[in-house]
């Protein structure tokens, strides 16, 4: 099994990576598909199922479908075009994707919230078609959403895990025991395994360059979450308390006032810096998705910024350990809150920080599988309930409160030897079953929980 560290860490758009990334990019998908078909089209629908019906206004996903059939993505994503092209389309009833003229579509009669009908692959669901001049649908494809920004046909979704696409890599680990026994076998840390996967399909320049850009994007995110307040976009008028947390944690520097505690405010402030620009549709990197994209940054910059002796040399090995990790979670459970809710985002947010703050603080490959795995094991559970299907509440502050337990997972491996009682295989396969357990109004449909029992107006 091979999932790239630039397939794992994504530029893109918030509010979410699988309510709006991954149906801008399924968008995509069936544009390219139009513009190889014989067919000649005249207009575009598209209906939306399971979780990015009921939450897609809070979402955004409604304004990706429309931007995305445009010709928008999320890697070139422009906000003052995108504006522009959501008016136009709204006046004209028409979008112009390259290749393929002007077509009919409609926002307010060719974008279906279809509530009562849940596709049967994945929670989120998408029908994209082209019709001719008549309203006749003449090409159709299904797009799941899994989570992280990756998107699957219907086809694919069927083909599932036994496809795996490219030449084999060196150390190919499905599992966590496995990656153990090949660091083992190799003398190879896991960033070093990792680092000679993406090696044999890419330059190791272009490896060297990718990391150091998402490093950059991740940390700028936070510098403009720091430095921006206001109020978030959505009709919950949630404040943005990022700036203010920071502008007060600078003041307190040197007063010799500030309890030890205080430790836990600039790793709160870092995520919440980042999950506030994604909550106001800023870019973000996926980490693994949108909505637990503040953990690993903030964890990163507080090693950088508070470890003594800490190095920018080891953020590529913190997120090459980080993105190992997230694959084993990715390939063996879910990244997906609509699939097993909030343990899948920031829980494994949570273990891909922990496991790459260990690596880069010396621990062993046994130490950092127990990173991940302290991380993951108190997350279990976790629900995902936003309140008015907005990124914000209780995400923001989740995503701070996941760093935490990031770090303190990481302290408490390197305290250890590397062994311990449940391994990480044990914990991602619990992971997954809780979520298939989970009722449905738990897992980000805003049906359940504090969406409906803290008022919305």
């Amino acid at each position: 099994m091979f999932l790239s560290v630039f397939e794992m860490f994504k530029v893109g758009i918030g509010p979410s990576s699988s309510h709006t990334m991954g149906p801008m990019v399924a968008a995509a998908r069936f544009l390219d598909m139009l513009r190889r078909s014989p067919f000649h089209a005249a207009g575009l629908r598209a209906s939306l199922h399971g979780s990015l019906a009921f939450t897609g206004v809070g979402h955004a996903t409604d304004r990706a479908v429309i931007l995305g059939l445009a010709g928008f993505t999320p890697e070139a994503y422009d906000h003052d075009k995108a504006e522009a092209a959501m008016a136009r389309i709204k006046a004209d009833h028409e979008v112009t994707p390259e290749g393929l003229g002007a077509l009919r579509f409609d926002p307010e009669k060719d974008l279906i919230f279809d509530y009562d009908r849940t596709l049967p692959g994945h929670a989120n669901g998408m029908i994209l078609m082209a019709t001719d001049a008549q309203g006749d649908v003449i090409l159709q494809e299904v797009y799941y959403s899994i989570g992280g920004g990756f998107v699957l046909t219907e086809d694919e979704l069927v083909q599932g895990k036994a496809t795996d696409e490219g030449a084999p890599v060196p150390y190919p680990f499905h599992s966590a025991a496995e990656m153990l026994e090949m660091a083992k076998t190799s003398g190879l840390t896991i960033a070093g395994m990792k680092r000679a996967n993406e090696h044999s399909r890419r330059p190791r320049a272009d490896v060297e360059a990718g990391t150091a850009r998402i490093w950059q994007v991740m940390n700028e995110c936070i510098d403009r979450g720091l430095t921006t307040d206001g109020i978030l976009p959505g009709g919950l008028s949630v404040r943005r308390r990022a700036k203010g947390i920071h502008d007060a944690l600078i003041a307190e520097r040197g007063m010799n006032l500030t309890a030890p505690h205080t430790i836990n405010d600039w790793m709160s402030v870092y995520a919440m810096a980042v999950n506030e620009e994604n909550a106001a549709g800023g870019q973000v990197v996926t980490a693994p998705t949108n909505g637990a994209a503040g953990v690993l940054p903030a964890t990163l910059r507080y090693y950088l910024d508070h470890v003594p002796g800490a190095s920018p040399s080891q953020v590529e090995d913190f997120l090459l350990t980080a993105a190992a990790i997230g694959g084993l979670v990715k390939w063996n459970a879910s990244i997906s809150g609509a699939e097993a809710g909030c343990q899948a985002e920031v829980g494994s947010a949570s273990a891909m920080a922990a496991a790459g703050l260990c690596a880069v603080m010396g621990g062993t490959p046994e130490q950092v599988e127990n990173a991940a795995e302290i991380a993951l094991e108190h997350h279990l559970g976790m629900t995902c309930d936003p309140v008015k299907g907005l990124v914000q509440v209780p995400c923001i502050e989740r995503n701070g409160l996941g760093a935490i337990k990031a770090i303190s997972a990481a302290s408490l491996a390197l305290r250890g030897d590397g062994q311990h009682f449940v391994p990480l295989d044990a914990c991602i396969e619990t992971m997954r079953q809780t979520g298939e357990d989970m009722h449905a109004k738990y897992k980000e449909t805003s049906l359940g929980g504090l969406a409906v029992n803290v008022p919305n107006c």
